[in-house]
């Protein structure tokens, strides 16, 4: 948003000089007919005095003819400083040329920093007010009286085409960087062409009004007979060796065009054409992948079975190798469930397990450990608990952080370091509170109506005056807008509104003329007064109207109201306090008052303050809790009956295990607040997503082993005591536990290392959490299955365990509880006899690997970000509010390029390598910001950029003659029309007075090639910083550049820092502000490196959109981190490559499908994303190891050893993880709040279905076909042998 002060009111005035030129020269008029024997002819004017002035003060030339002049030493001087291509006798008094002086030096600022256009545009009137053969090119048309004076009212203006075209080609690129502009937005009205520009000049102004008195027609072609000729003064171009200007400003000059930058480009994606078919690269090289592999595995599954067809024809090959106990043929039991391990007290052990030297210190351990705590369940549950609520008292220090910028920005930042240098060194940005008001699309039409109308801007003025009575408590004192709003001028509040075209006075609606008042700014917003604005800058229309195309601002649909409040570095401080409660004022005012006004007149209203995001997450964190609350309590429930044997309605109330069920959920829950209390007390802050997301990554890694130990037990021979069953199982289930659990928290604890708070601060929880879930599980739910059977053994009642019953029937106590359930016999019955059909393999390996490499072709799809709708609840207001900003806004952020340690001494050359003007490097830092901004659709640069420096240059210029001026005391003189040159009561100036002594600061010959000494920068540049800006002098840096600039003077020559303002073009997408950070980042970076001075780019969002500048690298390296952890422990533990292979196979297969189905589903990479996906790693290893360890532990050829494998952990796997995480994840779709649906509901679900498919479908599979050979080996092998690890 252009907040920039009156400095361009001057630039109003320039169209006013322009007319009072034309008026100076107006000299001497009449009608035609009185004109009829005028003389034409060389030495001859046709314009000489000044005969009149108009009601407003225009001054009105005589329209009468007389031969030229021959002026005295004085006014010749005067004449050859400013007009060097007359000489000689002149058409114009004394009096002419100093009005004509006085009018042009409105202009010069903006056009001095091109020498070649400043001296054009001078010449056009120059000739028109002195030329001695004025009447060659100059015919008076008609005349006026005014005062009994006859005085010119209009003019015939001959210039040659020619000498048009010279003077728009040299001037149409100028830079005004006051307000990211060209000078011909100013100078003539956004002209296209010459004749344009010189209609725009020509036209006859009202009473009022800047412009000419008098009508101008400009025209290059006359008659014979009139003895006239065109005006055909040499024009000089803007590439001109001697008057050249900057590359900025005349982008054509061979010099620039031979040094033009590379521009960053959108990065385009390799795409092949196939006839008529256009595919992208990685897609083809996809599908040739895919093609090759199946034809590799269908050759070597032919090859296979061909073999296998034969087998005497030639040796078992490497991959059909049999395993140990196939090659020893033995009577196997033939058991529906027979015992995977040893058992202790068993009477025949006729085969065991060789574990690997981990695997045997583990399992020698869980059997002396299992005995333990069967015999003392009590001391295990009691210093398991003891211990947990002794982490959990650091609860008392829990706090949650909300701030954006501490959520998603490290420390170590480079845009949190970029952000504080700007704000500590300069100023930090405004804070933004904003509303929009639109029309309604018609019915009939479908488009939307103008909301430029009388009764909508009277409406505006309603709502302004609310808006500015609001009174917000704050400490006892009362807070306005009037208190805490930005004032560039230090008096009236910066507000971006179209009042601002009425000075935001009601009283001034009908006497400036209305609706037709404003369309007339809209065009003439910088160059008339009326149009500007209280704060007494001008104000874009662009600004403060939205939906318009083009610069048809009069088709608007939208009104933008944006109140700029002043900002503070620290959030803690008075002042952002305050503004944060006037802003909840003003929401609340908007609400209950402001919609219902609007809506009542057929308008939408859409609002925003600072502060409403973060206010909306605080009330999204309780807008879904009780979503959130029966999510849990459905997965509670589940567990509770899952638990228990095949319900049977005689027994039920003493086989279920409901309580058990309840018990461990608590431990689940126990362990995340064991984990929160104690990052509490170590001061790190929770998080949203904490309390959102490891709920459900340990209920899922919790339940899936509490299901897999009560499974455990109830497979172990009733004939065993209760010690040898809990010893048993926790041998045969423990280690796979320990290797999963160790797994997921390497996995977790590896996150802790990345950048991302959000990220880290989850990984590290999520590691605690999950170590004490599973110290939990091997303690206290171990101690409280000890109590649970022993409950079923003493007949008690579940949940009432004090009720004993009994008469309850013992008789088929073991027949219920080894009678397979329901999932089991579904797996080893039908599951895995489908799966080891040869044909399903096939489909099977096919489908997954396709489905596979599709989504890794889908990866490069998905796009970087987090919508802002998304996180907020469906009901906020902001939905709407950012809706309509996508829609109706015109203009981007603002954005800085801020400059570290410049060095303005005389001796360095930073100065140039810096400005854009005149001497200026053509490869400087403002002219290549110019050259991006004329191609915006991959620089997303709108503007070019907003420099002090050409400004402070222009401002000391001798050309610039009404800026930098001094008394004769040495000290500053403002221009003519400020205090004390004009007096401020009556408005009164005049060229004599106080300051008729003034001169300016410097001389030519005090300049070297233009540019200031070091002595003089450091003197003048206060003064510059100070100047208001006006009429007389636009360049005036007060308020344009205060926070621009940090100048200390405290004799270093190095400015530390300073900013250089332009504006990104609209964002309206994530992937927009992600790119538009990279170009921006990538021009510094190359500016940087070939001026050899510290460039970065700054806007206001760059903190929060960092994130996905990388987020791609995080990811990656989060997620191969973690699954190599995975690895490595598996490896560790196991002794197993082959295994451990399998293992990291199927872990990235599910990661890598879960993010194909974040492509096919739009869901965005970003922080939560990647959470989920690092989360997909530890809940994905359940669905492996488990499968995997009692395959690798199991007998008979490799299709038996998994539909064993099956029958023993798929029912678990399933039952405990499956079936639980999709009834608590189905719920969360029915939150409110759209990132619960997108990030919680939809790819959970998608975990949920990915991890079942692949661990219970492709995973046996591959085992089936690829698995490793069997532990389980004969005892009668090994009895010969040196001895071996632990046997189960």
């Amino acid at each position: 948003m252009a907040l920039r002060p009156g400095l361009i009111l001057s630039i109003s005035l320039l169209q006013v000089v322009l007319c009072f030129l034309s008026i100076a020269y107006a000299q001497t008029s009449v009608t035609s007919n009185a004109t009829a024997g005028e003389r034409h002819s060389e030495e001859y004017c046709a314009m000489y005095g000044i005969c009149g002035k108009r009601s407003d003060g225009k001054y009105l030339n005589c329209p009468f003819g007389s031969p030229s002049v021959k002026p005295d030493d004085l006014l010749s001087s005067k004449v050859q400083s400013l007009c060097p291509t007359i000489t000689g006798n002149v058409c114009c008094t004394e009096t002419q040329f100093d009005t004509l002086r006085s009018q042009v030096q409105q202009a010069i600022p903006f056009l001095v920093g091109c020498p070649a256009c400043l001296r054009n545009f001078l010449n056009l009137f120059c000739e028109l007010t002195c030329s001695p053969s004025q009447s060659l090119f100059i015919n008076v048309t008609s005349v006026a009286k005014v005062n009994n004076n006859l005085t010119v009212d209009g003019i015939d203006f001959y210039i040659t085409d020619a000498y048009g075209e010279g003077l728009y080609d040299s001037c149409k690129d100028v830079k005004f960087g006051t307000m990211n502009s060209r000078a011909m937005e100013f100078i003539g009205a956004g002209a296209k062409n010459f004749k344009e520009w010189f209609t725009f000049i020509g036209r006859q102004a009202p009473s009022n009004v800047p412009g000419s008195p008098y009508a101008i027609r400009f025209s290059s072609s006359v008659t014979e007979s009139s003895a006239m000729k065109p005006m055909n003064v040499s024009t000089y171009s803007c590439g001109d060796n001697s008057l050249g200007c900057s590359c900025g400003d005349c982008p054509s000059s061979t010099v620039c065009s031979n040094t033009v930058s590379p521009v960053s480009q959108k990065g385009g994606s390799c795409s092949v054409r196939i006839g008529s078919i256009k595919a992208k690269c990685v897609d083809l090289a996809v599908a040739i992948l895919y093609i090759v592999l199946v034809s590799v595995f269908f050759g070597w599954g032919l090859f296979r079975r061909t073999r296998k067809a034969n087998p005497a024809s030639t040796t078992n090959p490497w991959w059909n190798v049999m395993d140990d106990s196939e090659v020893h043929s033995i009577n196997r039991e033939k058991n529906e469930n027979p015992p995977m391990q040893v058992f202790e007290d068993a009477p025949h052990i006729r085969n065991s397990v060789q574990l690997s030297i981990v695997q045997g210190y583990m399992s020698k351990f869980f059997r002396r450990y299992g005995t333990w705590v069967a015999r003392n369940p009590v001391i295990v549950l009691c210093s398991s608990l003891a211990l947990v609520l002794l982490l959990c008292l650091g609860l008392i220090r829990f706090k949650v952080e909300t701030r954006p910028e501490k959520l998603w920005v490290g420390p170590g930042s480079k845009a949190a370091e970029e952000k504080n240098f700007f704000d500590s060194h300069l100023a930090p940005f405004y804070r933004i509170e904003q509303l929009i008001l639109a029309t309604i699309p018609e019915v009939k039409h479908g488009s939307s109506p103008s909301i430029v109308t009388e009764e909508n801007i009277k409406l505006l003025f309603e709502i302004q005056k609310k808006v500015d009575g609001i009174k917000a408590n704050y400490s006892g004192s009362v807070i306005s807008l009037a208190d805490i709003c930005m004032k560039p001028m230090d008096k009236d509040c910066a507000t971006q509104s179209v009042l601002q075209y009425f000075k935001m006075n009601p009283a001034n609606y009908d006497d400036y003329g209305g609706v037709e008042h404003l369309k007339y700014c809209f065009e003439h917003y910088s160059s008339a007064d009326k149009c500007m604005s209280a704060f007494k800058g001008p104000l874009d229309p662009s600004t403060a109207l939205g939906g318009f195309s083009g610069k048809n601002y009069s088709e608007a649909t939208a009104f933008l109201v944006t109140y700029p409040v002043n900002n503070a570095i620290s959030k803690e401080e008075n002042e952002t306090e305050r503004a944060v409660t006037w802003e909840k004022a003003f929401i609340k005012l908007a609400k209950d008052e402001l919609l219902q006004m609007v809506q009542s007149r057929n308008l939408t209203l859409s609002f925003s303050s600072e502060s409403s995001v973060e206010e909306e997450l605080k009330r999204e964190s309780s807008a879904d809790a009780i979503t959130i609350l029966i999510s849990y309590l459905v997965m509670f429930a589940y567990i509770s009956l899952t638990l228990g044997d095949s319900p049977r309605l005689s027994s039920f109330y003493i086989s279920s295990k409901v309580l058990l069920g309840l018990s461990g959920v608590v431990l689940v829950m126990l362990s995340v607040l064991g984990s929160v209390g104690f990052f509490s007390v170590i001061g790190v802050k929770s998080t949203l997503i904490i309390m959102e997301v490891i709920p459900f990554l340990v209920l899922a890694v919790g339940v899936d082993n509490m299901c897999i130990l009560v499974n455990a037990v109830k497979r172990q021979p009733l004939e065993l005591s209760l010690e040898g069953r809990i010893s048993n199982a926790l041998v045969e289930v423990g280690p796979s536990i320990t290797l999963a659990s160790l797994s997921e928290v390497l996995a977790f604890a590896v996150g802790s290392f990345i950048p991302m708070p959000a990220c880290r601060v989850f990984s590290m929880f999520a590691a605690l959490a999950v170590l004490l879930d599973f110290l939990l599980q091997v303690t206290a739910f171990v101690a409280l299955i000890v109590f649970d059977f022993r409950r079923t053994e003493d007949k008690r009642v579940d949940c009432f365990p004090c009720m004993k019953i009994s008469s309850y029937t013992n008789s088929d106590k073991g027949i219920d509880q080894r009678k397979p359930g329901l999932l089991t016999r579904y797996m080893k019955e039908i599951h895995a006899p489908i799966l080891s059909l040869w044909g399903v393999k096939i489909a099977v390996i096919c489908v997954f690997v396709a489905f596979a490499l599709a989504s890794i072709a889908l990866c490069t799809r998905i796009q970087p970000g987090l919508e802002q709708k998304i996180v907020l609840p469906r009901d906020s207001y902001l939905q709407g509010y950012f809706n309509n900003v996508s829609e109706y806004l015109r203009i981007g952020p603002p954005l800085y390029f801020v400059v570290k340690n410049y060095n303005y001494s005389s001796e360095s050359r930073h100065t140039n390598q810096l400005c854009s003007i005149s001497q200026c490097d053509s490869d400087s830092l403002l002219n290549e910001i110019a050259r991006a901004s004329l191609t915006p659709e991959s620089s997303y640069i709108a503007k070019p950029a907003a420099s002090w420096l050409d400004d402070f240059l222009v401002w000391i210029s001798p050309e610039a003659f009404g800026c930098c001026r001094k008394f004769t005391n040495g000290a500053y003189c403002p221009p003519d029309d400020q205090p004390p040159c004009c007096s401020s009561s009556d408005g009164s100036c005049s060229l004599g007075g106080v300051c008729k002594d003034c001169t300016t600061c410097f001389r030519h010959s005090d300049l070297r090639n233009g540019r200031p000494s070091t002595t003089q920068f450091k003197e003048k540049l206060p003064w510059f910083l100070s100047a208001l800006p006006s009429s007389d002098c636009a360049k005036g840096g007060h308020g344009a550049y205060t926070s621009s600039v940090e100048f200390k003077g405290n004799g270093s020559d190095i400015i530390p820092a300073s900013s250089f303002r332009t504006y990104h073009t609209p964002l309206n997408k994530q992937v927009d502000y992600v790119n538009s950070m990279r170009a921006a980042r990538e021009l510094s970076s190359r500016l940087s490196d070939s001026l050899k001075i510290e460039i970065f780019p700054y806007s206001v969002f760059y903190m929060f959109f960092e994130q996905y500048l990388d987020i791609w690298r995080t990811a990656l390296i989060n997620l191969s981190i973690a699954i190599g952890a995975v690895f490595i422990v598996c490896l560790a533990i196991t002794c197993s490559l082959w295994s451990s292979s399998i293992i990291l196979l199927v872990l990235a297969m599910i990661v890598v499908d879960l993010m194909g189905v974040m492509a096919i589903l739009n869901i965005q990479l970003n922080a939560v994303s990647v959470v989920n996906l690092v989360m997909a790693v530890g809940i994905s290893v359940e669905f492996c190891v488990h499968m995997t360890h009692a395959f690798s532990v199991s007998t008979g050829d490799k299709d038996q050893r998994t539909k064993e494998a099956l029958a023993t952990m798929g029912a678990s796997v399933f039952s405990g993880i499956t079936l639980t995480k999709l009834v608590g994840v189905i719920v969360l779709c029915f939150s409110r709040t759209e990132v619960f649906v997108v990030y919680y509901f939809q790819m959970y679900l998608a975990l949920v279905l990915l991890g079942f498919l692949h661990g219970l479908v492709f995973l046996p599979v591959v085992l089936s076909m690829f698995g490793p050979p069997s532990r389980r080996v004969l005892i009668e092998q090994r009895q010969d042998r040196a001895p071996v690890p632990p046997q189960l």
